[in-house]
C-alpha cells in the first residue's frame, strides 16, 4: 500500500474516532455481499476523503483497491473468525485480514481506538483520544509500512496483547511476539521511529 493512501485512511479514521462513531475501512481484498445499493461510481479517496469520511459512516464497510479506489461500501463482511472480547466490526476486520495483501481499519466508537489488522494479526492500535495525534499521521505510517518482518503480530489474546505490547509514543501501540523482539525494537530505531 502507498504511503498517502495509508495516511490519508489513518487521518479520516481519527476523524472519525473524534466524533466517536464507528467504521470499518478495508484496503484489498474481502469477501463481502452489499447491504444497499451501490450507487456511488468508484473514486480516488486521496482525491475525495470527505465522500469516503461520509460512506465508512454508514452501517457495512468500505473497500478500497490497493490503488486507492473505493470498490464497495455499505457492504457486510463474510466474517468466519471472532476477534474475541469484541463486536462483530472487529471480526469482521480480523477476518478480511487474513487474505493476503490486506489491511483492515477497525475505528471503535465504544473506546475510540483504531485497530490495524494485517495478515490476521492486529498489528497497530491508535488511540484517538490522545492529544495532537493527528501530527503523527507520518510517523503511524512509517510504523505500518515497516511492517513484514515476520516478527510483528498479536499473541492471540485480546487481554494479554497490551501487556505485549511496544508504546511508540503516546497514543500508538504496535504488538510484537516474544520471540524476535529485540529485533523488533533494532529495526524501530533503524527507521527512527523509536529512539
Amino acid at each position: 500500500m502507498n504511503k498517502e493512501l495509508n495516511e490519508k485512511i489513518i487521518e479520516i479514521a481519527l476523524r472519525i474516532c473524534k466524533r466517536k462513531e464507528g467504521a470499518l475501512i478495508i484496503v484489498g481484498e474481502a469477501d463481502y455481499t452489499p447491504l444497499v445499493e451501490q450507487e456511488v461510481e468508484p473514486f480516488n479517496i486521496i482525491n475525495n476523503p470527505k465522500l469516503l469520511e461520509s460512506l465508512a459512516l454508514m452501517d457495512g464497510a468500505c473497500i478500497i483497491n490497493q490503488n486507492g479506489f473505493l470498490k464497495a461500501y455499505g457492504v457486510k463482511i463474510k466474517s468466519n473468525f471472532t476477534w474475541k472480547n469484541f463486536g462483530t466490526k472487529h471480526s469482521a476486520g480480523y477476518s478480511a485480514s487474513i487474505k493476503n495483501d490486506t489491511t483492515a481499519y477497525v475505528i471503535s466508537e465504544e473506546d475510540t481506538t483504531i485497530r490495524i489488522f494485517k495478515e490476521g494479526k492486529l498489528i497497530l492500535e491508535i488511540d484517538g483520544r490522545q492529544k495532537d495525534i493527528e501530527k503523527k499521521i507520518p510517523e503511524i505510517s512509517k510504523i505500518i509500512e515497516s511492517i513484514g518482518w515476520g516478527t510483528l503480530g498479536t499473541i492471540g489474546m485480546g487481554l494479554l496483547a497490551p501487556a505485549l505490547g511496544i508504546v511508540i509514543t503516546s497514543g500508538i501501540t504496535i504488538f510484537a511476539v516474544t520471540t524476535g523482539i529485540t529485533y523488533t525494537i533494532k529495526k524501530l530505531q533503524d527507521l527512527k521511529i523509536i529512539r
